[in-house]
């Protein structure tokens, strides 16, 4: 409970450590990511009323669309899976990373998903073909984190060399490098 700091509900079922976690937009689902499979939760009643198998390694990410329609994962299997949120059905499999996929979201409008690697790239896909519609270079290690702005016009991404990245989204090009941390930016 946001207001009083109670814990109202325990989520147990992944096989080990959980490493991302999301609300749909209307606050009645929750999707979780960690051993090789994405759970989808009522969040209401705490109960797994999903398990999404498909990925063969561990599940670094996890994002829902605004609209909750879809569900987005990013693995160290080097894969971005996207998902009906509805049936739990593997939509599309994206495969351009060459390390593991460490983030993922979706743009507001839903047709773009933005994906960070350890191969030091940030990747953006149309999320109903999955074309790989611009790869975005600059970091020197591991991107950690991403996320488009509200108004889809620009993507960030935080990295272990230190910084945080914005891009312009049409272009594609680095807008600014903000630096000053003293160690990686995870998120």
């Amino acid at each position: 409970d946001a207001g009083s700091g109670e814990c109202v509900a325990t989520l147990s079922g992944h096989s080990s450590s959980v490493n991302s976690v999301a609300f749909s937009a209307d606050g009645t689902r929750i999707v979780s990511g960690g051993d090789s499979t994405v759970k989808v939760w009522d969040a209401g009643s705490g109960e797994c009323v999903a398990t999404l198998s498909g990925h063969s390694n561990i599940v670094d990410s996890v994002a829902f669309s605004a609209d909750g329609t879809r569900i987005g994962s990013g693995s160290n299997d080097k894969t971005v899976k996207v998902w009906d949120a509805v049936s739990g059905e593997c939509v599309t499999t994206l495969s351009d990373h060459s390390k593991r996929v460490t983030s993922v979201a979706f743009s507001a409008d839903g047709t773009r998903i933005v994906s960070g690697s350890v191969d030091k790239t940030v990747k953006v896909w149309d999320a109903g073909s999955g074309e790989c519609v611009a790869i975005l270079s600059g970091h020197s290690r591991w991107v950690k984190s991403v996320a488009f702005s509200a108004d889809g016009t620009r993507i960030v991404s935080g990295s272990h060399d230190k910084t945080v990245k914005v891009w312009d989204a049409g272009s594609g090009e680095c807008v600014a490098t903000l630096s000053g941390h003293s160690s990686s930016v995870t998120s």
